[in-house]
């Protein structure tokens, strides 16, 4: 989930991916339902994601969506059934379906999908639903019926959304591969839900949403505070992914009567509206102890905390391991934060498809958290040992 703006000189922090654009606000810069053409690393700059929005009935159009034509040789996928593995000196090309390209969470998953393909021969059109989930089921179709690919990356802005046509693609041979958001109906797993689906290459919201309540518990014991009065930061609220991870953040903080949630707010994935939903807070609730949501909310909520002269007075636990967030926790100024790994997701995910592509193994499940320190917690003793993947 997950995604943000403004930048920070970080000092010892490393952003790992080379094609990471600057943000503040700018989903304007993305063009709804366009494709790109690469096989290096091209992206957009600035903008926001969110989960949630529709989708048309499998079959229709939904709006939007078209490919450009490849300037390469494309294979088109059997129409019967599994297509036969490509030999690894074949050129494959791949459709990249991104929530939206303008966006600095998704900039380095989508650099380094590009990097891996540029490695084995692949090239990878980028299709930019720009937060359209209608955008997006129009794009998979035309990806599908278009016989250009061989392969195709999803990043459903609807968890459900796609799940009809990943059949359709893989009944024409085309491999599937799901990145960074769910596919299928249940958030609480990593597993493949849609039969068909090479592999599975995800960060589980209700996991996320599990951590961060662990870690508004310790904040608040952290200080005594009884009680512990929290502003709670959505991102997109009506959305499912939201929806998954605050109920599970409610449940880690059942059992702990101090910690209250007086204050809610969204940020739409910004840190402007984090800003904004932060002095709201502050104005309901001056009481505030704690404030908690991802990375770009948090961010605007330290500009809203400074505006009202209570920087150090209000706790912060933030999620996306950004490299804001990664530097916040590293000089005290953040309680904690739940990493995310957008560049892993995205290398991986690519891997996955190639593998499937060339060699007709799928590689099911792949947890892109794995090897991250600590469980995924930044904490300020440990946050040397993590190298943000996005910038924030």
């Amino acid at each position: 989930m997950f995604r943000v703006w403004k930048r920070r000189n970080v000092a010892h922090v490393v952003i790992a991916v080379a094609a990471i654009v600057a943000m503040a606000g700018c989903s304007s810069a993305a063009t709804s339902g366009t494709a790109s053409e690469s096989s290096s690393s091209t992206t957009g700059s600035g903008g926001s994601t969110g989960s949630g929005g529709s989708t048309p009935p499998a079959g229709s159009t939904g709006s939007g969506g078209s490919s450009s034509p490849s300037s390469a040789n494309a294979g088109s996928g059997s129409p019967s059934g599994s297509a036969a593995p490509t030999t690894n000196d074949q050129p494959i090309n791949i459709a990249y379906l991104s929530f939206a390209v303008a966006n600095s969470y998704d900039a380095p998953m989508l650099a380094a999908a590009q990097a891996v393909a540029a490695d084995n021969n692949a090239k990878v059109t980028v299709f930019d639903a720009n937060n359209d989930a209608k955008t997006q089921f129009s794009q998979f179709q035309n990806a599908i019926t278009s016989g250009k690919y061989q392969g195709i990356i999803t990043q459903p802005i609807l968890g459900t959304g796609l799940t009809s046509l990943v059949q359709q693609a893989t009944t024409k041979g085309i491999k599937v591969v799901n990145i960074d958001q769910v596919m299928g109906s249940d958030y609480s797993t990593g597993k493949v839900q849609v039969p068909g689906l090479s592999a599975n290459v995800i960060m589980v919201p209700t996991e996320i949403g599990t951590k961060m309540g662990q870690q508004v518990v310790e904040a608040c014991a952290s200080k005594n505070l009884d009680p512990c009065n929290v502003g709670y930061l959505y991102d997109i609220k009506a959305s499912t992914l939201d929806v998954a991870i605050n109920d599970a953040f409610t449940a880690a903080i059942k059992s702990t009567p101090s910690v209250k949630v007086v204050a809610e707010g969204q940020s739409y994935f910004t840190p402007a509206g984090g800003l904004s939903a932060t002095q709201n807070m502050l104005t309901a609730q001056p009481n505030l102890s704690l404030v908690v949501g991802s990375d770009q909310g948090i961010e605007g909520a330290v500009e809203a905390l400074a505006a009202a002269k209570k920087t150090g007075q209000v706790l912060l636990v933030g999620y996306g391991a950004s490299a804001a967030a990664v530097a916040g926790v590293a000089d005290g100024s953040w309680y904690s934060d739940v990493a995310q790994a957008p560049a892993s997701t995205g290398r991986l995910g690519m891997k996955a498809l190639i593998t499937a592509i060339r060699t007709g193994q799928d590689q099911g499940t792949v947890d892109p958290a794995a090897d991250l320190p600590n469980n995924g917690i930044v904490t300020k003793a440990n946050a040397s040992e993590f190298t943000a993947e996005w910038p924030g």
